[in-house]
């Protein structure tokens, strides 16, 4: 192989504690320098061919794999949830990871930072903390990591799904930019902005089955699979969900913020900084209606959430009523997040355990069962959370953060990773809440997401 190539030959991989493979013998040959788009339906398995790639399987992530996998040179690899590759708390420490472990010398490791920085519009310096960023910043930050270490195969997991429009096509141009004669392997769900881009496109089945491959203008000819988001389709109508599942158990009263600031504080060994994450910020949650918070990545639309929910408290201005005043039990029975990172609310070891857990603690008894068909997880009920696609572990929070039915509904980019169908699951939940009553609120970068008003920050 050249370097750059990588190739599956009879590739299977089974998950440890699934019955049935993920992935089903697949052969695949990605050639050096080629720009390849994959897509398929959410659970279908692009992520993890990715992680194939990177070695990850049978280490990182537990399960039985058969067939080969081979890859010539290095690889960068940007993980669907960012989070997961952050290893420093400085944002130019992080970058320099990989430089470092490449042994580079100290002068060219902090030009590449900087370059990669300032290619990801990630304009705040060296020295900005890590936790300070939000989920968008996030995914550029990991994405300036990749691109410092000048890998010759880069594997990008839904590097813009968190990114508006904007960001979005700034990040896919500093892609493109320092690719040259790299190989590109690039998994989407809204892919039309990468058609540009590439010049192949591979399509996963559900079972991780190969059901196209071919060139952009052989797919969009075929008029592609269902459930794809293709260009120029409308978004689907919300799936009609049961009232009787999302009928707040008490009436919700208004939530009206006034004149938000939030300060951010982060604590280290060497002292605290603080930064300001929302200003100004007004707004009103209502009983019947969805809210949708927009603005750029880094803006402030998850702060502005849990500033409203009582998650956090605001520096100036007024919430009420000051929710943050409730204890956490009684928080949590009129209020349901979810959050950007599905990870941080899992608490169990399986699914079915998962979606009970929050209910079960505040004396309410949900019909797991019923929850779990309607958002198409039934057959996972035994897995673990952790070990479920992107898509599947937002569905996942999302139904176990409100399965007792709260008043509030407060969610952080919902309708990232879900191809058009999951999509229509997730819209059809949330405004199925506020016809029965609820006061939703959601961060969004989804132009087709419903709602009946917005706030631009």
């Amino acid at each position: 192989m050249s370097r750059g190539a990588a190739r599956f030959r009879g590739f299977s991989w089974r998950p440890v504690g699934r019955k049935h493979a993920t992935i089903a013998g697949v052969d695949l040959d990605i050639r050096a320098g080629e720009r390849v788009l994959m897509v398929g339906s959410s659970g279908s398995g692009k992520s993890t061919l990715l992680h194939a790639l990177a070695g990850a399987l049978g280490t990182t992530i537990s399960g039985e794999a058969t067939g080969e996998v081979e890859v010539d040179g290095r690889l960068g690899l940007v993980l669907q949830n960012p989070a997961d590759a952050i290893v420093a708390e400085r944002i130019g420490r992080d970058v320099a990871f990989g430089p470092e472990n490449l042994g580079l010398p100290r002068r060219e490791t902090w030009r590449r930072v900087d370059a990669a920085l300032a290619a990801v519009g990630l304009s705040y310096g060296r020295d900005r903390f890590t936790s300070a960023l939000s989920g968008g910043e996030q995914q550029r930050l990991v994405l300036a990591g990749v691109l410092a270490i000048e890998p010759d195969l880069v594997l990008l997991d839904e590097p813009t799904s968190m990114l508006d429009s904007a960001t979005a096509s700034q990040v896919r141009d500093a892609v493109v930019g320092a690719l040259g004669g790299r190989t590109l392997l690039v998994v989407e769900h809204r892919f039309e902005p990468w058609l540009d881009h590439v010049d192949r496109i591979i399509v996963l089945a559900p079972g991780g089955t190969i059901a196209f491959d071919g060139s952009v203008e052989a797919f969009l000819a075929s008029g592609g699979v269902p459930g794809l988001w293709m260009p120029g389709a409308p978004p689907p109508e919300p799936l009609d969900v049961p009232l009787d599942l999302v009928k707040p158990s008490a009436d919700p009263e208004p939530v009206v913020a006034r004149d938000l600031t939030v300060e951010l504080v982060t604590r280290t060994i060497r002292g605290s900084r603080r930064s300001t994450a929302l200003s100004g910020f007004d707004a009103r949650m209502d009983p019947g209606r969805v809210l949708a918070v927009k603005g750029p990545s880094g803006s402030g639309k998850s702060t502005a959430l849990m500033a409203m929910t009582g998650l956090v408290r605001p520096a100036t201005g007024t919430v009420t009523p000051d929710l943050s005043r409730l204890r956490s039990r009684d928080l949590a029975r009129g209020m349901g997040w979810v959050p950007q990172n599905p990870e941080l609310g899992f608490l169990t070891t399986s699914v079915r355990e998962e979606v009970a857990r929050t209910a079960t603690g505040l004396g309410v008894s949900v019909d797991v069962d019923a929850l779990l068909e309607l958002v198409g997880l039934a057959h996972l009920g035994p897995a673990h959370p952790y070990r479920l696609s992107g898509g599947e572990q937002r569905r996942l929070a999302m139904i176990s953060a409100l399965a007792h039915r709260p008043g509030l509904v407060a969610l952080d980019e919902p309708t990232v990773g879900q191809d058009r169908d999951t999509w229509a699951m997730v819209a059809g939940w949330y405004t199925a809440a506020a016809r029965a009553g609820a006061a939703v609120a959601l961060a969004t970068h989804d132009p087709d997401a419903p709602r009946d008003v917005e706030v631009v920050l």
